[in-house]
């Protein structure tokens, strides 16, 4: 990099600084800044400004103000307190804003709850939040009501509340939400006070490295700053912006930086309740929308999509996102005419954060201060020292692990489970006493300190935007019948982003797979499937006694290099993997099948 561009990269960023300074303030942990405060300044400073677009619905911010208002006074008066947790399985709509932003003006936790899990996975999430009251909306009524008996206390004190779409049943456990907020003051509840800025807003679910998911813990400092970074830094989003969001409001991409952005910039946020490639651009020129917020694959599955009319004669101006492929990113920017691409690093729990703000194809940012690379087991990620136990850093053009350094301005504020957090925590890194948090991700490092990032480590791997936790899902395999023993991880497949799920199976006499592939559809969503299948006589283990993967993951599912029966998950099916079907899967530009 010459001289002029480093020049300008220095300006860039410290453009980029200098737009988050007026927002300071509200970082003050001592303070009383929220998502609800920043929601009514809204609400007082530009009420009749359209804050939020759902389908052919318009929300003002007093509007918007004072439905959360609503919710809040609900959770006053079914004698929540600050601290509560209200489990939330809900899909994207106005509705979710109201309720996590009411319940966040008195004080009480929303735990965001991914839709796509259920059984087991879920009756976890709903424990580990410790949660007070569940809302679940219509759609998922049956999941919920498939697990009641397991939530003990929650159904016992009649805490299930269904927030009913019009012209939908009333099922018993449920007691129906609608009418009763809807007859709730919408006036501030002025005898409570706004929560502290230390205090938790949310819970957010991640995989974490193994195990069921884990709830970490979002604070209102935690959610402010994410909303701070991607509005004002990233997204340099102002009242004339219009935010396109497609992505669920449980991940936090969505409800930290979209909802976040919005607060705090003034924009509008235009919503949709599912990710829809065909309709995509349709939303954009009805939404007029100016920024929208991606993962790798949705702008994949944009790009597969024929030509549609308005694709390149929008008002966007930027998007911003993690996930994308250079590949992907410079023929997506090409084709539909993105002027600016900004790709950014943070995970959810984290401390850390990174921006590509110079569109820098295939980059996540530059390393930045507190932010170290260190040298690790490729395949475990256990870190690797050097004989006076300090780690090293990654030389250019070497991978590495990516940590966090923990200090009063870059925290780890963790999970519910304090043993989970703990386990995130690498100490005496390069000094003594020092503290610095564990992504659990590989990057790369390039040269003048620019980062890209390589993959998950350990037992879990990413796909489709999410990551997946082999433990996990090798837990809810095992209920199938006739299986022995599963040992799950991840396969490159051509031409997708990330690995797809593969799992190497034992099984019994009476194992049957037809009725194995019913439980995988039933019990996993599709981005935890195993679309690859491995039926071996007996499993590779280590002197330890652990399940080998890295021999499995390099010898996939080619037929040629393995011998033992392979299949794929075509739909709803397991079918044998031949030559033929296999030159198929390996040949295809993009995700094969149902993958």
């Amino acid at each position: 990099m010459g001289i002029f561009e480093r020049a300008h990269a220095a300006w860039t960023e410290l453009n980029a600084v200098g737009r988050l300074v007026p927002g300071l303030p509200t970082l003050n942990p001592l303070g009383r800044w929220s998502c609800a405060r920043l929601l009514q300044e809204r609400a007082s400073e530009t009420p009749h400004q359209v804050g939020l677009a759902y389908q052919r619905e318009r929300w003002t911010w007093k509007e918007i103000n004072s439905r959360a208002n609503q919710y809040a006074h609900f959770a006053l008066e079914h004698h929540m307190h600050r601290g509560d947790v209200v489990a939330l399985v809900l899909d994207n709509s106005p509705s979710y804003l109201f309720v996590a932003s009411g319940l966040n003006r008195v004080g009480v936790v929303s735990a965001l709850i991914n839709t796509n899990v259920t059984g087991t996975a879920l009756v976890h999430a709903i424990k580990t939040a410790k949660a007070k009251a569940l809302l679940v909306d219509s759609e998922h009524v049956a999941a919920v009501a498939e697990i009641l008996p397991e939530l003990g206390p929650l159904s016992e004190a009649s805490n299930v509340w269904l927030r009913r779409d019009p012209g939908q049943p009333s099922p018993p456990g449920f007691r129906i939400i609608n009418e009763e907020v809807a007859a709730c003051s919408p006036e501030p509840p002025h005898h409570r006070e706004l929560p502290k800025t230390a205090e938790p807003m949310c819970y957010i679910y991640t995989s974490g490295t193994t195990g069921l998911p884990k709830a970490a813990v979002v604070s209102n400092r935690r959610w402010l700053e994410a909303a701070l970074v991607l509005g004002r830094g990233v997204g340099e989003m102002t009242a004339q912006d219009v935010l396109y969001l497609t992505l669920p409001l449980y991940h936090s991409a969505a409800f930290l930086g979209g909802w976040g952005s919005v607060l705090i910039s003034g924009a509008t946020l235009a919503l949709r309740r599912k990710f829809s490639a065909s309709q995509f651009w349709n939303d954009v020129h009805e939404f007029d929308a100016s920024v929208f917020i991606y993962i790798g694959e949705l702008c994949r599955y944009l790009l597969g999509q024929p030509p549609q009319p308005g694709e390149r004669t929008h008002r966007i101006r930027l998007c911003m996102g993690n996930g994308l492929r250079a590949d992907v990113w410079k023929k997506f920017q090409s084709r539909f005419r993105i002027p600016l691409i900004r790709e950014y690093y943070g995970a959810t729990e984290g401390n850390l954060g990174l921006c590509n703000f110079e569109g820098r194809p295939g980059m996540i940012g530059r390393v930045m201060p507190g932010v170290a690379i260190v040298k690790c087991n490729p395949l475990t990620g256990e870190i690797m020292r050097n004989r006076r136990g300090r780690c090293e850093p990654v030389a250019e053009g070497e991978r590495g692990l990516l940590l966090g350094r923990i200090n009063t301005l870059m925290r780890f504020d963790g999970y519910v489970d304090r043993a989970a957090t703990r386990r995130k925590v690498v100490r005496d890194v390069f000094a003594t006493g020092d503290a610095y948090f564990n992504t659990g991700d590989l990057v790369q490092l390039h040269a003048d300190g620019w980062v890209s990032f390589a993959d998950r480590v350990g037992d879990t791997f990413r796909w489709k935007g999410e990551n997946v936790s082999t433990q996990e899902v090798a837990e809810i395999l095992s209920g199938a019948k006739g299986l022995q023993e599963a040992n799950v991880y991840g396969v490159h497949v051509n031409g997708a982003d990330g690995r797809a799920g593969m799992a190497s199976i034992v099984v019994s006499d009476d194992f049957d797979l037809d009725g194995f592939a019913r439980h995988v559809v039933q019990h996993l969503p599709g981005y935890q499937r195993p679309h690859f299948l491995r039926v071996v006589p007996a499993m590779r283990v280590t002197g330890t006694f652990k399940h080998s993967k890295a021999e499995y993951c390099a010898e996939g599912f080619d037929p040629s290099r393995v011998s033992d029966p392979l299949y794929y998950l075509d739909g709803k099916h397991y079918v044998p993997i031949d030559e033929v079907l296999y030159r198929q899967l390996a040949s295809h530009d993009g995700t094969p099948g149902s993958v």
